[in-house]
């Protein structure tokens, strides 16, 4: 390390010191060592802050300016990206269910390179035997249904009449199989009349049926970004897409973050909610300093689990009743809280505001004691 940077060290944390000594030229490190520092300092928070205010300040502002918008992908139906307000909200309310789940999965070398891309995307796609099926024919007196499918569908996702004849006996109870050719015949077991309206069920049943693909990836779409070709599919299963051997494992990203956090962990799942947020946020234009995310995504990710910020999430955990009873529901907080005897310890900002008393932050944070002694100050 350079001499001039020495000094600093354990003052300035390791990444600044790297990039200085690496975009910093040797004759004016010393110089440019001491306005880093001094421009850390600066930024670095008063003791006291309101941090948790300002962060909420910070992002609630620009939030006004957003819009209610969803990105579309030109030339694939249902392939829709919630963006703006609904998917900041969607991201901090931590919801299990994202509206318009998606994936970015990147390649290995030289699939990236847009080798085979048709076929790896056909191969990550869920296929079901619906889709497949250009012809069905019942018959309603022999209880019977004829199912006709496309040679060349079948050729593309590497699927023959055996393999069909199986998904479908895996995937449906009580219909006798047979396949010839490009055709398959579902015969209903009962030997009771079966009503139309039966047969219709089990047709449409047989539709749903799996074949092949990572389950959940209803759409794929080849993009070449840069230099690069990517997958963008519609709908999400990160574990099953991480077991590919054709896929970057280091670089596929989802934006259900609660998958993240099943698959990853809670750091993975971190750095994913500051991601997507701060995403949104550039992608409306929007300047929003990263420090108030990472707080935000700190919070929500510190017991281990992600919680949203929501009366079930990370309120319900706050340890002032008063701080609980005033975000939503505070007769039942009160009521709790009275049946159990909690006690109220008075140390955040909220429950003060709410007793007309000094709030223990800034300036409000040091306490002075003094003794009165016969009307003089001791």
């Amino acid at each position: 390390m350079n001499s001039a940077l020495k000094q600093y060290e354990g003052l300035l944390p390791k990444q600044i010191l790297d990039e200085l000594e690496e975009k910093c030229p040797a004759s004016k490190m010393k110089k440019a060592a001491e306005m880093v520092y001094k421009e850390y300092l600066n930024s670095k928070v008063e003791a006291g802050e309101s941090v948790g205010l300002v962060s909420a300040e910070s992002i609630g502002e620009p939030g006004t300016q957003m819009t209610l918008n969803t990105f579309h992908f030109a030339g694939v139906a249902e392939m829709n990206v919630t963006m703006g307000l609904p998917r900041i909200i969607e991201i901090l309310d931590a919801r299990k269910k994202v509206s318009t789940p998606m994936m970015e999965i990147f390649l290995k070398s030289p699939y990236n390179k847009g080798k085979d891309i048709r076929k790896i995307a056909l191969a990550i796609k869920e296929h079901k035997v619906g889709d497949i099926i250009t012809e069905v024919a019942i018959n309603v007196m022999e209880s019977k249904i004829d199912i006709k499918m496309s040679k060349d569908m079948m050729h593309d996702i590497g699927v023959n009449n055996a393999s069909v004849c199986a998904a479908i006996k895996k995937g449906m109870k009580g219909v006798n199989i047979r396949g010839s050719d490009n055709t398959v015949t579902l015969k209903l077991k009962s030997k009771d009349d079966k009503s139309l309206h039966e047969i219709y069920k089990v047709k449409e049943k047989v539709k749903d049926v799996y074949l092949k693909g990572v389950k959940g990836i209803s759409q794929v779409l080849p993009v070449k970004r840069a230099e690069e070709f990517l997958i963008i599919t519609a709908g999400t299963n990160l574990k099953k897409v991480l077991e590919l051997d054709f896929v970057d494992e280091t670089r596929v990203r989802t934006n259900d973050i609660c998958e993240v956090a099943d698959v990853l962990g809670i750091e993975a799942a971190r750095s994913a909610i500051i991601d997507e947020v701060f995403k949104v946020i550039e992608a409306q234009g929007l300047n929003v300093d990263i420090r108030h995310i990472m707080l935000v995504a700190d919070t929500m990710c510190s017991s281990g689990q992600i919680k949203g910020i929501t009366r079930y999430g990370i309120v319900s955990e706050k340890s002032s009743v008063l701080a609980r009873a005033s975000f939503e529901t505070p007769i039942k907080h009160l009521i709790n809280a009275s049946l159990v005897g909690e006690v109220d310890l008075l140390n955040s900002v909220v429950e003060n505001v709410m007793l007309n008393q000094p709030v223990p932050v800034g300036t409000g944070l040091p306490g002075l004691v003094t003794k009165v002694v016969k009307g003089k100050l001791k």
